[in-house]
């Protein structure tokens, strides 16, 4: 049961991320914006739900380290594990003057996690101001877009393509459920140090939609979704996750997070870098982020 359980979620997974995609490109269309900014805000802000739900549950439960750990780890997994595999399925075009906007509120997103952790606490009035900094992005982002030009595929109906964007996202969290809580059971199973399963299955689990998302996105060549997404959700991970949580309970920022922040940090200014300096992700540029993830797990390990 097990064995088919997992199947289903990885076929969930992949069918909702082909729908994701087919219906926030119709969506863009639809309102004469770019793709990307439909990976930025909707795909985004929707792959990044389970992020979400458990820095609420882990806070609520007192575990502020899950909370904290999962935002944190979930944007070098998005950087280097989404991107990398997006990059080597296909190349990915990065538009100057788009990204000149975007990489600015990720960086600023960044620098006000970091912030936060110096701070050692994010509290009610932190999380209104980060919240309240993500709502302004998203406000000033849909009014510097400029119409999509018209091209040979037309949008389908607005309504049909919103729903199925939204099933798509849904199918999405329903597959990454099912395939981390199966895999995690099938671990067990083989008797597997339940660190390694924290550091592989739970670690990326998270970001298996914005994962089967992007992988969707390079092979139907949606290259602007693909890379919107994953600056999307770590924008919104950023702001959005710990500073919601933080309006609900006091957000305590563990000592032992400096690490995952060097890495964090670091790989965030190396995507930005690339961007700017090459305009594209080649896959060598894929290859070379899984490498570094690779080799994050694995330096990680050395540090619980």
């Amino acid at each position: 049961m097990t064995y088919l359980l997992l199947a289903l979620g990885l076929f969930l997974l992949f069918i909702g991320g082909d729908w994701l995609v087919a219906g926030s490109v119709s969506v863009a269309r639809r309102l004469k914006v770019s793709p990307l900014l439909i990976g930025l805000t909707l795909v985004g802000f929707g792959t990044s739900t389970p992020e979400l739900i458990t820095s609420l549950i882990a806070t609520y439960h007192g575990k502020e380290g899950i909370a904290v750990g999962n935002v944190i780890g979930s944007n070098i997994a998005n950087i280097l594990l989404v991107l990398g595999v997006a990059a080597l399925l296909n190349l990915i075009q990065v538009k100057g003057k788009s990204f000149r906007r975007d990489a600015v509120f990720l960086i600023m997103s960044t620098l006000v996690l970091l912030s936060a952790t110096f701070s050692g606490t994010i509290g009610f009035l932190s999380g209104i101001m980060m919240v309240g900094a993500l709502v302004f992005y998203v406000i000033y982002s849909y009014r510097t877009e400029k119409e999509i030009s018209e091209d040979d595929e037309k949008p389908g109906p607005f309504i049909s393509s919103l729903l199925r964007t939204i099933v798509g996202i849904i199918l999405t969290l329903i597959g990454a459920k099912l395939l981390v809580t199966n895999s995690v059971v099938l671990a067990r199973t083989w008797g597997v140090d339940e660190r390694i399963i924290g550091l592989t299955v739970v670690a990326v689990g998270t970001s298996l939609p914005e994962l089967a998302t992007s992988i969707m996105s390079a092979i139907h060549k949606h290259n602007e979704v693909a890379f919107g997404n994953v600056v999307g959700s770590n924008i919104f991970n950023s702001l959005f996750i710990l500073g919601m949580t933080s309006l609900f309970m006091p957000v305590q920022i563990p000592a032992n997070i400096e690490f995952d922040l060097i890495v964090m940090t670091t790989v965030t200014i190396l995507m930005i870098s690339i961007a700017f300096m090459f305009k594209k992700y080649t896959r060598w540029v894929g290859a070379l982020f899984l490498i570094l993830y690779l080799l994050y797990i694995v330096n990680l390990g050395e540090f619980l």
